[in-house]
Formats: C-alpha cells, structure tokens, sequence
C-alpha cells in the first residue's frame, strides 16, 4: 500500500517544519510555494528566537511555547543560530517598576533570567544608553530565516519530500465536501496543473484566509502588519529589548552586520500590500536610540513591512492579541481533507508541525510517533545537493 500523500502550501517556517515532521512519519509530502523559500512573513520577520521574555507577563503560554522550542532548536539546527543572548534593560522608573513583574513571569514560565548589574551590562554592550537603570540577562537569539527554512526542508527531501518553489496554488480541486487536491500555476513554466492529495494543509500565516476561502471556510486570522527599519551597522552584539511590556520600537536585534529594530503593529486587509507610513518609521528611529543612542549616527539601510498572521479573538487590540498557534481541522466546518495551521511565531515553527502533522496523520491513519523534537536537521546547504 503507497503511502498517503499530502500537499503543503506554503514554504515559510510552519510548511518547512511540517515538511520535515510529516516525511519522517512516512507520509509522501509535495511543498507549493508561490514564491521563492520563506518569501513570505518568515523571510521578512525580525530573525529573533525567542526565548519567551517579550511575552512572560501578559502571554504566559506564548512565552511557554518560545522558550520551549528555543531550547529544541539549539540542540536540532545549531549551524542557522546565532546564539548571543539577550538584554531587557529599563530606561526609565516606568521600566524599573516593570522588572519585578518580568522576572516574576520569567520564573512562572521557566525562562532563565539574570538580573545583572548595570556596570556589567554597559562593559557587555557599551552603545547602550549609559541612562540604563537595570538589565536582565535571557537566552534570546538569532536566526537567518532563509537558512532556517532550508535546514528543514533539506530534511525533508532527504526523506523522500518534493518542493516546488514558484508554484502557486490558485484553487482546491473537490470531490462533494471533501478537498481532494489543488490547481496551480507554475510561475516558471506558464503552466497549470492539477495535484491531488489526500490532504491538503493550508500553511499560508496571513494568507490563510484566503486560501481557507478556496474550500468555502473561514479561520480567524488577522493579518497584523509591522514596520522594521535596518541600521547599517551592528551596535549590539546581543538583543536589545525594552524591559516593560511589548510596544512600538521596543526592540533592536542585530542580523550579521546591521541591527533591526522594530515594530509597530497595526491590523492589514491584504498582507500583499502594506503601506509603510513615515512616522512609522521616524517613530522606530527615536524608540531604538533610547536604548542604544549610537543609532543616531548610523545611516537607514532598509525598511520593510511584513504582516504576522494573528489568530483573531474578540476585542482586544493588536498588542493584546495572544502569539500563540492555533490547527483547524476544517472536518468540524463540514469540509473535509483540509486542515489549517497558523497564528506562532518562527520560533515555535517545529511545535506547530507537530501538532498538525499529529492531526493529520490521525486523518490518515499514519501511526508513526514525531522524532523531530531530538533529530538534528541536515545542513541548510544540502537543500541544493
């Protein structure tokens, strides 16, 4: 008997991740990716791997979620990572009053933290602001996101998956109520085909919605765009993030030899079109250099937007919308063959695998137990052996 097959589409962080998780339970796995690998929301985020701290008072369970899956991928993909560390340092009382409650949370959440004296602090990252008035020490890090997708879809074709980067999904072929594969255009042939599966997982982040309503249902996910701006030099070699609770310009992460800071938050109707608005962007400027003042002498590199697929709950503003994951077996919507996975974070890709590949290895019958909490990933440069 063949194995079953599954189509995946999209190829950022989750569909990556979940690649790997379903081709090593034995199941035939096809990727679609209308773009190139991670050319979505994790090619464009702000390459930190969370270890939770940024949520640990106000998101105990998206906090849980990242140092969780910090710790696995340390020991899974350790060639992608940069593993510096990071600094939530207080600027003013307002922040000062806030560390009692951050490392109160930090310790609900079993997030290592360390409250280091302030003279250590600046001898560690002398272009903070010489104002600081605390600084606690968390295992932040940082990833390159095209890498950190090939890593495990490297891993994947190893174990027999196909992935078509440039492919894009224009409808879902049907059989009554259950979704029975996918029409598509290959962007570099011109030409449309037809695929079928024996299920079809929708692995989209923002756009989820609208590949949801291909099938006649809806997930509740709002996409929530963010404005980075990239410095042309690195000032810190840790993270820097502002300790009080997350805000606009709160946060400066150092990729290679820039910083990015970042972001503000506000809801999109297309994440295909983000509008970035100037104060958006002068606004992240004077938030980052009352961390690290150096930045006024730096000069803009890049700026970008991105929208992050939040799963929607009623009421509540963008900041208060939890960052955790959410699958839906769209089964209980009357659909069948077709399953959603969204909301996370890039950090918590490797968790949301395994929990929509566990459901959908139960729609088919697969028995094979998920080994990728402990398999260490093949190099990201493999994917082009």
């Amino acid at each position: 008997m063949s194995a079953p097959h599954v189509i995946i589409i999209g190829a950022g962080s989750t569909g990556a991740a979940t690649a790997h998780d379903l081709a090593m339970r034995g199941v035939r796995v096809t990727v679609l990716e209308r773009g190139e690998i991670a050319s979505g929301t994790t090619g464009r985020n702000h390459c930190l791997l969370h270890a939770g701290g940024r949520y640990c008072v106000k998101d105990q369970e998206s906090a849980i979620e990242c140092i969780d899956e910090n710790l696995i991928l340390r020991r899974i993909m350790p060639e992608v990572l940069e593993l510096n560390d990071g600094l939530f340092v207080a600027i003013t009382e307002d922040d000062l009053a806030f560390k009692d409650k951050f490392l109160e949370g930090c310790a609900a959440c079993h997030i290592p933290a360390r409250d280091i004296p302030v003279k250590q602090a600046l001898e560690m990252e002398p272009f903070l602001n010489p104002k600081v008035l605390a600084a606690v020490q968390v295992p932040d890090g940082v990833f390159e996101p095209f890498r950190f997708c090939l890593a495990f879809l490297a891993t994947a074709k190893q174990n027999g998956a196909t992935i078509r980067p440039y492919t894009e999904v224009t409808d879902l072929t049907r059989s009554g109520r259950s979704v029975t594969g996918v029409k598509m255009l290959d962007h570099r042939t011109g030409k449309t085909e037809t695929l079928g599966a024996d299920l079809v997982i929708n692995a989209t982040g923002p756009w989820a919605e609208k590949v949801a309503k291909m099938a006649g249902v809806d997930v509740p996910v709002s996409p929530t765009a963010g404005v980075m701006v990239t410095i042309s030099k690195r000032l810190n070699n840790m993270v820097v993030n502002r300790l009080n609770k997350p805000s606009d310009g709160d946060i400066v992460v150092p990729q290679r030899t820039t910083g990015i800071i970042g972001t503000t938050s506000w809801t999109v109707l297309d994440p295909d079109q983000i509008d970035i608005p100037q104060d958006h962007i002068d606004k992240m400027i004077h938030k980052g250099q009352e961390m690290i003042p150096a930045i006024q002498q730096t000069t803009i590199r890049g700026v970008g937007a991105v929208a992050r697929p939040l799963i929607r709950r009623a009421g509540g503003d963008e900041r208060e919308v939890s960052r955790t994951f959410e699958c839906f077996d769209h089964q209980r919507d009357g659909v069948d063959g077709f399953v959603t996975i969204s909301g996370g974070k890039t950090t918590t890709a490797r968790a949301m695998a395994e929990k929509v590949s566990a459901i959908a290895c139960a729609k088919l019958g697969v028995q094979a137990a998920c080994r990728t909490r402990e398999t260490p990933l093949a190099s990201y440069r493999l994917y082009y052996a």
